[in-house]
């Protein structure tokens, strides 16, 4: 793993730089902003992440090493592969993806390119234990309070599942719900989710 490059940069593109480390010109594809920030004959520091596929490695770069940390972060949802993951960091800042998720702010999400509604839930679900603190303490993640129900039903059905199957869902997860004092939200979705693939 190539986590971090620099050295003088060679060139620079609308997505990518090339810097020299040691006569070797490493190309990194990058954010429009961090690319438009470099120039020629400075030295750069870019945090990196390899894409390694079965016909190509791919250098990505970033200004800071929180936005590669997002960028490998999102990969492991479901249907994102870096391309997505990039126009994700292009246009939320760490802590706005992080806000986004632990918000279910489904809206902030799909402002990405390549990003539906669908893939916005299926991320909220997927990354919210794993996001970690949202950094502004006056962010609030919206609690349970019994209305965990409406909240599971509209994701399963968000999913694609119908109103008659979410309700049905919600019902065989309530035990689970009635059992655990605040259980996360999370939990509860994955459970239902659980009972509908069976």
């Amino acid at each position: 793993m190539i986590a971090q490059v620099r050295g003088t940069v060679l060139a620079v593109g609308a997505t990518f730089v090339v810097v020299d480390v040691g006569g070797l010109g490493l190309r990194a594809l990058c954010t429009p902003s961090t690319a438009g920030a470099q120039r020629v004959g400075e030295t750069a520091t870019l945090h990196t992440s390899l894409v390694v596929r079965e016909d190509s490695l791919t250098l990505y770069g970033f200004a800071a090493a929180d936005e590669r940390d997002c960028f490998e972060l999102v990969q492991g949802v479901s249907g994102v592969g870096p391309r997505i993951a990039q126009a994700l960091v292009s246009v939320l800042t760490p802590d706005d993806l992080r806000r986004a998720v632990a918000t279910a702010d489904v809206k902030a999400l799909t402002r990405v390119p390549g990003i539906g509604t669908k893939g916005a839930q299926r991320m909220v679900l997927e990354l919210k234990d794993k996001v970690g603190v949202v950094s502004s303490a006056d962010t609030a993640v919206p609690g349970l309070d019994g209305g965990w129900r409406e909240q599971v039903a509209s994701g399963l059905i968000g999913l694609g599942w119908s109103a008659k199957d979410a309700e049905a869902a919600c019902d065989r997860v309530a035990p689970l719900a009635d059992e655990t004092p605040a259980p996360a939200l999370a939990v509860l979705m994955r459970a239902a989710l659980r009972t509908l693939a069976k």
